[in-house]
């Protein structure tokens, strides 16, 4: 964890021991310098003593990692592409927790040599979710399966692969599905 302690404490002209006297319980002005320096961790009980000391949130005390944000430019529709009339900036996509992903090595179906599908894993109370969705779904020793769930009855899927003239799949009491939310797709 990057904390910025050290640039906030020296803006409001504050010593390591005024600090450290200040923290509930007091502490030390070297144990203070320890936290800035990261030579010692920085807990959430740390970071919450010392922002009460320098009467800011836990929130102002870290930094998250630069993430870069993409400028939109213009929008495009059916009449061309339409200069925007403030900027606005598009978040770059993060996994989320649990996510696993799929790459794409042949075109078949929809999907393109080189595609990355990101897949939100779900469980089993959740496959109702999937109906009509793109899955990728375990199956025993290792294997899995990919395909368009088309029926879902007692604990069975019935998964329609992508590739035309592929045969139905039926997948029973599958652990988990990967349900693809996300294409990731380079134009060439």
């Amino acid at each position: 964890m990057i904390t910025c302690i050290r640039e906030i404490r020296r803006a409001k002209g504050m010593t390591l021991l005024d600090v450290a006297e200040r923290c509930a319980p007091p502490t030390t002005a070297q144990t203070i310098g320890r936290l800035e320096m990261g030579t010692r961790t920085v807990s959430v009980g740390w970071l919450n003593r010392i922002a009460d000391a320098l009467g800011v949130t836990a929130a102002d005390l870290v930094r998250l990692p630069e993430r870069a944000d993409l400028p939109i430019v213009a929008d495009l529709g059916l009449e061309g592409a339409r200069a925007l009339s403030k900027p606005v900036q598009l978040p770059l996509p993060e996994a989320e927790p649990g996510m696993v992903a799929v790459r794409v090595i042949e075109s078949v179906g929809d999907y393109r040599a080189g595609d990355v599908l990101w897949c939100e894993r779900i469980d089993p109370s959740r496959f109702g979710e999937a109906l009509n969705r793109d899955v990728i779904a375990p199956r025993p020793a290792g294997r899995f399966v990919f395909g368009r769930v088309i029926q879902r009855e007692e604990g069975r899927l019935l998964l329609l692969p992508p590739a035309s003239g592929a045969r139905q799949t039926v997948v029973a009491d599958a652990a988990w599905l990967g349900v693809v939310r996300r294409l990731v797709r380079e134009v060439r």
